[in-house]
Parts: structure tokens; C-alpha cells; sequence
């Protein structure tokens, strides 16, 4: 017990680390990946915390998190259109996306979603340390070993629905990957097992973004030229991320 606690408390003192590391780029616009690294600290953070729910302080940092990331997910989206217009050879729009980035970026680093987390982050391990004294942590292995294993069931069910829905798979698949490194001491899945779980969120990932994108053809005249490719790059990542699943759900049959 001791040990998973303490295991907790570094992991939560490295993310906050981090996620103070960010702020500062962002403030400064110091170089252009400093939001998608906050965004995985974020989900790093959230996946640690999601099998302590019940504990002191869990409830409030899970929301501020979750507020963050509802803020910074269309910021996220708006760069990757903007570097994928900019690969394709248009310029303009792809420029048009990126206009004040150092604008937004400091106002992500000020924000009261941000300042909230590491308000609370910065409280969390004494939280932790409290609820360890007062009895409230025992058995804390097993009952994230069980919380965990229920995202697997959840995920293992999933797949094997034939008409399953690509974007609630690519949710579930990040919860058990990103569970299972908050938490590698219990083992949940081995390194092909990891391989396939982040091949299958990058299949499906590709198949968001288009998806995504053509959706927007609707609403931005200056994505239309992009339609076709997009919908064939569509029709390409089905494809290729149906294969993915199904080695995945053999894979987890077998586990």
C-alpha cells in the first residue's frame, strides 16, 4: 500500500513539474509543440487519477483537468489542420490558422482553467499523505488493479461489437493505454500488447482527423480543395485501423 501511494504522489509531483514546464513555454511562445505537451501531461494526469476517484481531492482536480482540456482540445485541432494545410502546399489557409498563436498560447498560460490545476496539484500530495494517516488509502493496489481491469472489460466488449463506433473505441483505447503506463507495476499489458494499443490510437487518430476536417469542408471554403484527398485518406484509415482492431481483440482474447 505504502509503496502505490508513494508511486502516486512522485507521479503526481513529475506531472506538476511538467505541467508548470509548459506554462512557462506557452507564456514565453517559445516553440510550437508547448500545447500538445500540456495536453499530455493532462491526460497523464487525468489517467492517474481516474482509479483513485473516492479519495480526498480526486473530484476537484479530475474536474479542473477536464475543464483545461475542453479548453485547449479546438486550440490543439486548429494547429493540426494549420500544419496539415501547410503540408499539402496551402499556404495561406494553413497561415491563416496559425494567426495569433502567441496570443492564444499566453492566454491558455493565464487562464483560470490552468491556474486552477496547478492550484490544486499543488495541494494534491498532502491531500494524499492525510488520507493515508486517517485509514482511508488501504488496500489502494487492489482497488486500482480492479478499476483498471474494468476499463480492459470495457474495452475487450467494445471490439467486439461488429458495428463498433470508431470514436468511442479511440477513447476507450486511450484510457487503458495511458492506465496501464500511470500504473506499470501492475502489469496489465506486456510490450506487443502497448505496440498494438497505440497503433490502434494512431490508426484511429488519422481517421478522426479526417473526419474531423471533413466536416469543416462545410462550413470554410478554403478546405474544399482538400475534400477529395481527405475523403479517400478516410476510406484508406477505416481500412487499415479495422485491421488494427482485430489483431487488438485477438490480442485481448488471448490475454
Amino acid at each position: 500500500m505504502a509503496a502505490m501511494l508513494d508511486h502516486v504522489v512522485s507521479q503526481v509531483l513529475t506531472l506538476h513539474v511538467r505541467l508548470l514546464a509548459c506554462c512557462e513555454r506557452l507564456a514565453a511562445n517559445t516553440d510550437s509543440e508547448a500545447l500538445h505537451d500540456l495536453r499530455i501531461a493532462l491526460r497523464r494526469l487525468r489517467s492517474l487519477l481516474r482509479p483513485l476517484r473516492g479519495l480526498p481531492g480526486v473530484e476537484q482536480l479530475e474536474e479542473a483537468a477536464k475543464a483545461l482540456g475542453t479548453l485547449t482540445t479546438p486550440l490543439r485541432d486548429r494547429e493540426v489542420l494549420a500544419a496539415e494545410l501547410v503540408a499539402r502546399g496551402h499556404l495561406q489557409a494553413g497561415q491563416l490558422r496559425l494567426q495569433g498563436r502567441a496570443t492564444t498560447f499566453a492566454g491558455v498560460a493565464s487562464s483560470e482553467q490552468l491556474k486552477r490545476v496547478l492550484l490544486i496539484l499543488d495541494a494534491f500530495p498532502l491531500f494524499l499523505r492525510a488520507a493515508e494517516r486517517e485509514g482511508l488509502v488501504e488496500n489502494l493496489c487492489a482497488r486500482i488493479d480492479k478499476r483498471l481491469q474494468k476499463q480492459w472489460k470495457k474495452l475487450a466488449d467494445a471490439l467486439q461489437d461488429p458495428d463498433h463506433d470508431r470514436h468511442r473505441l479511440r477513447l476507450l483505447i486511450k484510457r487503458v493505454r495511458y492506465g496501464d503506463e500511470a500504473y506499470p507495476q501492475l502489469d496489465h499489458a506486456g510490450n506487443k500488447l502497448q505496440r498494438l494499443l497505440k497503433k490502434a490510437q494512431s490508426d484511429l487518430g488519422d481517421w478522426h482527423d479526417r473526419w474531423q476536417w471533413l466536416l469543416q469542408v462545410r462550413e470554410h471554403s478554403d478546405l474544399a480543395q482538400c475534400k477529395l484527398g481527405w475523403e479517400q485518406q478516410l476510406a484508406a484509415a477505416e481500412g487499415k485501423s479495422d485491421i488494427t482492431l482485430e489483431a487488438l481483440h485477438e490480442a485481448l482474447e488471448r490475454r
